[in-house]
């Protein structure tokens, strides 16, 4: 329940940019997601991707068919704006999409307004809904604009979106998901040994049996079982596979089995041998359609709208349906004017049509080779489907609302700072300086987060790589020295009291020498009397406009780049006008094959010309926090973990131990540059020791910040941080920029 509440686990929260939301409500939605989602895990190995279900079979399945191909299945929430704001903010997707058709106003709307690419794939209205539709469109036209675009399953079933009133202008024809059906590679080894002790002469699979929907309607099992009492005394040696649609109907069915005096074994208590075979599992019965001589599929005898023929056709299995093939109708007119499936009219027929088959092999594999062969030329699905996510991801622009709470109370503080802001901006321009050494500010519009001092440092070591004698200016933030000027050679050192935390890294470093104050002119122009610096690197300078530069880098985080708005709203210390000003931007966070169309697009809006680079942070080295030892990435002698840090943007962290396939027993989060306490450490200590955890893992700026005899107090455990680096796309060009 606190799932369908838009409360989800905290292992769930979004670390990572790119992220694609999929909801398939049930057991069929998410059969035709899972070679679609396998294939974008091939292409976007890092990229976050979730599945939401509306039902506990749906789940099931999505646990088991796609573990570890997505980082979280849950229920999907209830239709109402707040529940689903919850989850977006959580989640942060840059795409949802909608598996096959399932409208849900609010849910659309505010994946919408939550700045993500909406589709909806693999849709289609069956014969019986689309009356419905039609009927509904004054409500349905007002839903059906939201989606940036419907793939529908055929032309046909793009016609019936249009006429439920989506624009026509975003309908797409994507072919059938199920067409691009994989099988599980081998039925599971249980079955197999129960198969070979039955040596059955044929196989006949009812699958998916439905219960009655209507008056007058069949209940399936009770069909398949009267006919199967008529086959076996033709054919004794015929094996029945009966496959109910729903769990709830398992423990039924063995009653109607145990009724009429059949012996059958149940698949969740395989043993000894016997001529029924009763399938109460979920999952396996894609994999037994190879060992079938026959298929009758069920939800086509009682008025359900029929299930999906394609996995039994895929083996070259002929396949009975009854009359009703309502939510297949198309397809179901293709098998049977290409004679690859037979239909009957009602439950008489259903045991003559098997038996048919039975005693007709030739005429049985011309049927299923049929069926195979059209099932085949319909392929390609996936294909189609999978590069429009992937292209509908790098155009979303992730930025899911505050609650409504918060932002009515604080939008109007927001006013008061951006006019604020545009005062001292205007202010600070007219007072300012210039130095004689080039400036070269690394910065970004927000507070914390985009990963500006990595950038600052990373830039230091190609320059200083270069022949340069680059120095960093910086304010020191939160350092305790009240020396308005704090001066340190590249390769010297000084105690972190009179640097800052961040300070530290970039001395360890040594690449540059270290000026730190809060008037940068004035340290700027004596670096250059006692260190003569060849460039100035001004670290998070883009606000201090009162040093003038020569090259404005501005840096926006790919997995929260509008930051929530303007402050205290959101962390933008000023408008994305102000864009306007950068030389070039470095998008952060971005992995090699992720697009970024939606980012870009909004950076021309107020800026034309700088160019746009992609950059993000690859581990390259664990160290041992009381020996000083390295160890490789790969092999760190650990893979149970307890990681706490204090960062602008922790998701940075947790995204870099999910990509190093560490199991993470808690992870705790500390304000931005924490000092850490001695009782703070103890209870890290203490909690992981509860959950079995082999080592603390946090990063180099929070060692900076531990208080004295941290290994003592975290003892008998080992603490490690980690040693980032920066790579960043076309860094030639960047290089030429700045030099």
């Amino acid at each position: 329940m606190g799932e369908r509440l838009g409360f989800l686990p905290a292992s769930l929260e979004t670390t990572g940019s790119g992220a694609i939301w999929f909801h398939a409500v049930s057991v069929g939605e998410v059969l035709s997601a899972v070679e679609l989602i396998r294939r974008l895990r091939r292409e976007r190995p890092h990229a976050p991707m979730y599945v939401s279900t509306a039902t506990l079979a749906g789940r099931d399945l999505a646990e088991q068919r796609l573990a570890g191909q997505v980082q979280g299945v849950f229920f999907a929430p209830l239709d109402y704006r707040s529940v689903v704001r919850r989850v977006l903010r959580t989640l942060r997707p840059s795409a949802v999409v909608i598996v096959e058709t399932e409208i849900w106003p609010n849910l659309y709307q505010e994946a919408k307004r939550a700045g993500a690419t909406l589709l909806v794939v693999n849709g289609r209205i069956s014969d019986r809904a689309f009356p419905r539709y039609r009927a509904g469109r004054a409500f349905f036209r007002h839903v059906l604009r939201w989606p940036d675009a419907i793939w529908a399953q055929s032309e046909e079933d793009a016609r019936r979106f249009i006429a439920a009133g989506a624009p026509a202008e975003r309908m797409r024809d994507g072919g059938n998901l199920k067409y691009d059906f994989i099988p599980p590679a081998a039925v599971a080894a249980d079955i197999a040994e129960f198969l070979e002790r039955a040596k059955p002469a044929a196989v006949w699979i009812a699958a998916s049996t439905m219960p009655p929907r209507e008056a007058g309607d069949v209940d399936e099992d009770d069909a398949v079982i009267g006919a199967y009492r008529e086959l076996a005394r033709v054919v004794p040696e015929l094996l029945l596979i009966l496959a109910p649609r729903r769990p709830e109907r398992f423990d039924g069915a063995a009653e109607k089995l145990s009724a009429a005096g059949i012996s059958f074994a149940r698949r969740s208590a395989l043993q000894g041998s016997s001529r029924v075979l009763l399938l109460d599992s979920i999952g396996e019965l894609a994999a037994l359609f190879e060992r079938a001589t026959v298929t009758f599929m069920g939800g086509t005898l009682a008025s359900r709208g029929g299930h999906n023929i394609l996995e039994p056709a895929y083996f070259s299995t002929p396949v009975v349906a009854g009359p009703h093939m309502e939510n297949f109708a198309s397809m179901a007119d293709e098998f049977t004017s290409a004679g690859a499936l037979v239909r009957i009219a009602g439950v008489k027929e259903l045991g003559p049509a098997v038996a048919a088959l039975l005693e007709n092999p030739a005429r049985a594999r011309e049927i299923g080779a049929n069926a195979r062969e059209l099932a085949m030329s319909k392929r390609g699905a996936v294909e189609r489907l999978g590069a429009a996510i992937i292209e509908a991801a790098g155009e979303g622009l992730p930025n899911p609302p505050r609650t409504l709470a918060a932002r009515l109370a604080l939008t109007p503080l927001s006013w008061i700072w951006s006019a604020g802001n545009k005062w001292n901006l205007s202010r600070n321009m007219a007072a300012q300086r210039a130095v004689h050494t080039k400036v070269v500010s690394v910065g970004g519009l927000t507070m914390g987060g985009a990963g500006k001092s990595p950038m600052a440092a990373h830039l230091a070591e190609r320059l200083r790589a270069r022949g340069r004698n680059p120095a960093i200016l910086m304010r020191g933030y939160r350092r305790k020295s009240h020396e308005p000027v704090v001066i340190v050679p590249r390769g010297e050192s000084a105690v972190i009291h009179r640097t800052g935390d961040e300070a530290q890294i970039f001395l360890r470093e040594g690449n540059a020498h270290v000026g730190i104050g809060a008037d940068r002119f004035t340290v700027a122009e004596q670096m250059e009397r006692e260190l003569k610096p060849d460039v100035f690197l001004l670290d998070d300078g883009f606000q201090h406009v009162r040093l003038k530069r020569d090259v404005d880098l501005v840096l926006i985080d790919a997995l929260d780049p509008l930051a929530g708005g303007t402050f205290p709203v959101g962390r933008l210390r000023e408008p994305l006008e102000s864009i306007g000003r950068a030389t070039a931007i470095i998008v952060t966070r971005v992995d090699v094959e992720q697009g970024i169309l939606g980012i870009e697009r909004m950076v021309r809006r107020y800026n034309s010309r700088a160019p746009i680079f992609r950059s993000r942070v690859t581990p390259r080295q664990w160290f041992d926090f009381a020996s000083g030892s390295a160890r490789e990435v790969a092999e760190p002698g650990f893979r149970k973990v307890a990681a706490f840090c204090g960062l602008g943007s922790p998701r940075a962290f947790w995204r870099t131990l999910e990509e190093l396939n560490l199991e993470v027993a808690f992870r705790w989060t500390f304000g931005d540059h924490h000092p850490y306490r001695p009782h703070e450490l103890q209870r890290l200590a203490r909690q992981a020791s509860a959950a079995g955890a082999e080592a603390l893992v946090t990063t180099e700026k929070d060692i900076m910040n531990l208080c004295e005899g941290a290994a003592e107090i975290l003892a008998p455990h080992q603490l490690y941080w980690l040693k980032i680096a920066v790579e960043i796309d076309g860094e030639e060009e960047l290089l030429r920029c700045i030099l």
